[in-house]
């Protein structure tokens, strides 16, 4: 690893822990996971003039850089590069006349750092949703009017139609770059039932953080459809097309959420894409008191993906190179059937909390999920892995502590995580799978300041120890895919 480097880690790690409190403005909280919750937002208006009148604007003003040191570089592939992007959002939400609302939110970033091209190839990897990536692959601002949606409260009911942030296992804003992974969709959520939530939602399109224009939800072409790096590449719109369905899919969703039995939280998620696929996801977790402050929390997470036509059309992995002709270590080439399980304990006294977890993705497919929702999210997924594909296990140890919680550090959350990723060897043989087992140890400092209210500084880094890819025949036994990574953000609340 480059001492300067490192020096710059040390030295940002250090401005991070002199002194501050928690970010929150007084109608926003930024959330670890780069989610806003809104704690102050317009009511109930009289007039439709006193919709506009009495709206709010939210403004927000964020930095994101990059930097990737890659152990060995591979030519025209990988190099060592950097990433810059500035930028920010403004939301607008009117008041509500008679239960009618809307929002509208702009997003927007530039790249200030040069272009990291390879002839018409753009290697950047993390940093590339700071710009979107044109044809000849240069690097371009992003300015998109990724949410417009009309809204309808009634009692405990709530509806939103049009452009929108849904979060879900699957599903997911992922806001930890500068432009949200948004959806156009149709989203209603009732709360009658006691300590319960549920919502049914109809999506017709996605659009990923670093594109400029909405898309397929499940066609894989990339820098035009849904090209994102958990996306199915054997389900192009050709092979759809071909297969006589439509490369644009709605998905229908179902969620629920009950809290009614004491420290028992269940949720079920249901996904379905008509002539592809669909996804059932259960999870539980249990509160248990310990006493003096402490909890033990298990938690248990089920997934199955049941075929509906995308494993005739795509393959079972996510690589799109398996067929009938060629299995490449998959029992049934042409079936996207897959199951995976997850298990965790979660110990935790006031500003500290100690995570174990596992995850083991049956030897069926590969698990198809494009939608920036991880399904081994909180379980066992590090930043930046993909760890769900066909007979995959996975070890995490997280740990987290509050400073500022603990009277310590004022201003200061430290989150690290260490994890174990154990691939199938017989499918890189094969090459349906492009990934090595690794560990990766994974740390986030988050810190304001009292002095500079309303702003944040984010510093993440991350380093990957992975095996060479196995491949057949063996002719480069090169580790490729080792590599140090460092980010640092700054956020601002207006």
């Amino acid at each position: 690893m480059n001492v300067m480097k490192i020096s710059m880690a040390a030295a940002a790690a250090c401005l991070l822990a002199t002194s501050a409190h928690a970010l929150k403005t007084e109608d926003r909280t930024l959330k670890g996971n780069m989610q806003v919750e809104y704690t102050k937002v317009p009511g109930d208006v009289n007039t439709v003039a006193e919709m506009f009148t009495k709206g709010e604007v939210y403004g927000r003003i964020r930095s994101n850089m990059f930097l990737w040191d890659w152990d060995n570089e591979k030519l025209n592939s990988t190099k060592d590069h950097d990433a810059w992007g500035l930028g920010g959002s403004l939301i607008y939400k009117t008041g509500f006349f008679n239960g009618f609302g809307a929002t509208l939110g702009f997003y927007g970033t530039v790249p200030l750092t040069a272009e990291n091209t390879i002839g018409t190839t753009n290697i950047g990897k993390a940093g590339k949703d700071t710009y979107r990536t044109a044809a000849d692959g240069s690097e371009e601002a992003i300015g998109v009017l990724a949410e417009g949606y009309l809204e309808y409260k009634a009692g405990k009911t709530d509806l939103k139609v049009g452009r929108q942030i849904i979060e879900s296992t699957l599903l997911a804003s992922n806001d930890t770059k500068m432009v949200p992974n948004t959806f156009e969709a149709a989203v209603v959520e009732n709360k009658d039932v006691p300590d319960t939530k549920l919502r049914l939602g109809y999506i017709t399109q996605q659009k990923l953080r670093d594109h400029q224009t909405f898309h397929s939800i499940l066609a894989y072409q990339k820098r035009v459809e849904n090209d994102d790096s958990a996306g199915h590449a054997g389900l192009t719109p050709a092979k759809i097309a071909a297969a006589g369905e439509d490369k644009d899919p709605e998905m229908i969703f179902v969620t629920a959420e009950n809290k009614s039995i004491k420290n028992l939280k269940l949720n079920a998620d249901y996904y379905n894409i008509d002539g592809f696929f669909s996804t059932l996801v259960l999870e539980a977790n249990y509160k248990i008191a310990l006493g003096s402050d402490w909890s033990l929390t298990p938690g248990v997470r089920y997934l199955r993906q049941m075929d509906d036509g995308a494993g005739a059309i795509g393959g079972a992995a996510l690589a799109g190179n398996v067929t009938a002709a060629s299995a490449k270590g998959y029992t049934d080439p042409t079936s996207v059937d897959a199951s995976m399980w997850a298990a965790r304990l979660v110990l935790a006294n006031g500003p500290f909390s100690l995570m174990g977890g596992f995850s083991k993705v049956a030897d069926d497919a590969d698990i198809i999920a494009p939608w920036r929702g991880f399904p081994t999210g909180g379980y066992t997924r590090s930043m930046a892995q993909y760890n769900w594909m066909a007979n995959t296990k996975t070890w995490m140890v997280q740990a987290k502590y509050d400073f500022n919680k603990a009277g310590l550090v004022p201003g200061l959350n430290v989150a690290a995580d260490y994890a174990d990723m154990n691939y199938d060897d017989a499918k890189m043989l094969a090459g349906s799978l492009k990934y090595s087992d690794r560990t990766i140890f994974h740390v986030d400092a988050i810190q304001t300041f009292k002095a500079l209210p309303n702003t944040e500084f984010k510093l993440r880094f991350a380093t990957v120890n992975a095996d060479p890819l196995l491949k057949t025949p063996i002719t480069d036994t090169t580790d490729y895919d080792s590599y140090n990574e460092y980010r640092f953000e700054i956020n601002y609340m207006f």
